[in-house]
């Protein structure tokens, strides 16, 4: 697994790059939680969604949000750190040209800046949203959500409350063909403290049921 280092708006970005065997491989984009609140591409969950999406045969990119380990800049509160975000895809793009899609896949606050990435990149076909903060962040530019995706919530989650989830999802329209899927980690907090095995078992069903079983792509 190389570490790359490639320019953002900001400055230097690291990041963590896995690439696909086979070529024309989809992309996938994996962003992590809160900066100021001990938040990096290290993080557990984002780990686990790295290593599940590069053994789905996906070219892999995790990185550090500006002024994050040695990604350089300070944190933005949400605006710069969606253009980390846009010059990483756009980094993996340059990397791999042939990639037929991609796939963006968010813990907490990346889930944030994840879903404003997915209105703004047409080619973006499919989203993990996980631990989605709807109570403290916007998401009403969900309107309408372009592409298919997965929420996944703990139903102890006091950071974010399921409900709060539920009630955004409802709210979103959705184009023709487009499905949001929810899925509740059953005594899981906003962490997903002792449940990322549960948390990973969600993710794998939905996508397996999107994109095969890993069996299948291998």
């Amino acid at each position: 697994m190389p570490e790359v280092v490639f320019t953002g708006p900001a400055g230097r970005i690291e990041g963590r790059y896995q690439p696909a065997k086979e070529k024309g491989a989809p992309i996938a984009i994996i962003l992590h939680p809160h900066p100021q609140f001990g938040g990096t591409m290290n993080n557990q969950i984002v780990y686990n969604l790295f290593y599940d999406f590069a053994n789905r045969g996906f070219s892999v990119l995790r990185f550090n949000f500006r002024g994050v380990g040695r990604s350089q800049g300070a944190f933005d509160h949400g605006q710069g750190e969606l253009s980390d975000a846009a010059a990483a895809l756009d980094w993996a793009q340059a990397v791999n040209p042939d990639a037929r899609a991609c796939w963006i896949a968010g813990v907490s606050f990346g889930a944030w800046i994840g879903m404003q990435l997915l209105m703004r990149r047409p080619e973006v076909e499919g989203f993990i949203s996980i631990a989605a903060m709807a109570n403290r962040y916007d998401f009403s530019f969900l309107a309408p959500c372009p592409s298919s995706g997965l929420f996944v919530h703990g139903s102890e989650d006091r950071v974010a409350p399921v409900k709060d989830v539920v009630s955004v999802i409802e709210k979103v329209k959705t184009q023709k063909g487009v499905k949001l899927e929810h899925a509740v980690v059953d005594g899981a907090n906003h962490f997903f403290d002792g449940k990322v095995d549960e948390l990973m078992i969600a993710v794998d069903e939905y996508l397996d049921k999107r994109l095969g079983s890993v069996e299948e792509a291998a």
